[in-house]
């Protein structure tokens, strides 16, 4: 491999697990930004050694195609395949020599590792069953899915985050509910429920996420699984070499979210529609204000500094109208193409700077989907640097009046921690870094 990478433990064992150990599966857990997919990207080219084709299993193109991309670089010696639907327009960044692309599996045969989405995967003609299947994110995987995919591998290492959004649904699943083959548990609940001795390792550490960052993220959504950030990357620093006119909130929240990794943009206390138009406007204000002030940043990527450019910040929200809100007020803005998007979409990126709007924020209720564990994990997560996120006063009050604990069906396992646990241990933390708007 012409990359230096020494992998961890974890996924020494993984490997091991999966080509010697009796059970067909193994699962990989991993915490935000540990490096998945250089952990897939190795163990692909590590199973290619036995000479047998190895399938790599995504979920979306985008990840395909930037698994494809790096899996790719390690070795130009290896062919790697990517199979495509017709018509699929393929990307600039697999334009590689040792790239094979294909819309019929047959012409992929020559690849010693081919990568796709598990919905091609479960194209009829594949008939030959291969021995190794590497599925990444896999706790976005439905097991129903699963079920159709697991008659083309014999073995397969199940990679992914489980403090992640689990596979959602907009039609009404009560009937499943409690059924040890519900469509709607994660790839990998289904298969541990129905498998209970398939073994489980876990990356203990978070490449994405600095020391000051880490904690709080780890205390509130993987409290049974924690995790710490890589020593090895050392300190990042970010500062605005700019000073403000009349020091505004906004401006006061970028300048404590730089020194603090956090900041929370509190508005004041109301019942809002979803679309906010004064949280909307905070959002819009904060993301230009940080780019207008030449916010610079210091890392293990960049070790003379670097200016933080927009393609560098994301704004995550919880609704798809949220989102249309948000890029029609930057629209006005000299920075329009920040990226905007939902929680569900924003799973596996990784920018400097987020800003989150709350999906709390203003509300009246704590619905399950607002409360989802995984949707605030998801919505905190994607930052190396800082965090800001804006709400609106009153969701310690909100959550107060939830249940604690919703009802919990027969023969399911209930989730840890689960959403009103997650909110609040979140909450706690951002309380200490607030800077009220007015």
């Amino acid at each position: 491999m012409t990359v230096t990478y020494v992998p961890p433990t974890a996924v020494l064992d993984v490997l091991r697990l999966l080509t010697e150990g009796p059970q067909p599966g193994v699962v990989l857990n991993s915490p935000p930004g540990a490096g998945k997919s250089t952990a897939v990207t190795y163990m692909a080219h590590h199973l290619a050694r036995h000479g047998d084709q190895v399938r790599v299993v995504a979920q979306t193109n985008s990840q395909v195609d930037d698994l494809v991309a790096k899996i790719a670089a390690v070795d130009p010696g290896i062919t790697v395949g990517r199979y495509t639907a017709y018509g699929y327009p393929v990307p600039a960044t697999l334009a590689a020599s040792n790239i094979l692309i294909a819309n019929r599996f047959p012409d992929l045969r020559q690849a010693a590792i081919v990568v796709a989405t598990a919905a091609k995967w479960l194209d009829p003609v594949i008939t030959e069953r291969g021995p190794w299947a590497i599925i990444d994110e896999a706790y976005q995987m439905r097991s129903d899915t699963l079920l159709r995919l697991a008659s083309t591998f014999e073995r397969a290492a199940f990679v992914g985050d489980p403090g992640q959004l689990d596979p959602f649904s907009v039609v009404n699943v009560d009937r499943w509910t409690g059924l040890a083959w519900s469509p709607l548990q994660s790839a990998v609940a289904a298969m541990l429920a129905n498998n209970p001795d398939i073994p489980e390792r876990q990356l203990p550490r978070s490449w994405r996420l600095a020391p000051h960052t880490a904690i709080p993220v780890s205390d509130a959504f993987y409290p049974f699984a924690p995790f710490e950030s890589a020593p090895e990357q050392g300190a990042r620093e970010m500062w605005l070499p700019t000073r403000s006119l009349g020091n505004s909130p906004a401006d006061r929240a970028i300048e404590h979210a730089a020194a603090n990794g956090w900041a929370f943009y509190q508005l004041p206390r109301r019942h809002t529609v979803r679309t906010d138009a004064e949280a909307v406007a905070a959002v819009v204000a904060l993301a230009v204000r940080v780019l207008e002030r030449g916010t610079m940043l210091r890392d293990e990527r960049h070790p003379d500094g670097a200016r933080v450019t927009a393609d560098r910040v994301a704004i995550g929200v919880a609704h798809r109208d949220q989102m249309a809100a948000i890029k029609s007020g930057l629209a006005e803005t000299a920075y329009p193409n920040i990226r905007v998007d939902t929680a569900n979409r924003l799973q596996g990126s990784e920018y400097d700077i987020v800003i989150v709007l709350h999906p709390l924020s203003g509300r009246r209720d704590a619905t399950a989907f607002h409360l989802e564990s995984g949707r605030l994990c998801v919505l905190t997560s994607r930052h190396r640097h800082a965090c800001i996120v804006v709400a609106r006063d009153g969701i310690s009050d909100l959550l107060d009046a939830h249940p604690s604990a919703d009802p919990v069906p027969f023969n399911t396992q209930p989730r840890f921690p689960n959403g009103w646990e997650a909110n609040q241990a979140l909450l706690e933390h951002l309380i200490a870094h607030r800077i009220r708007a007015l």
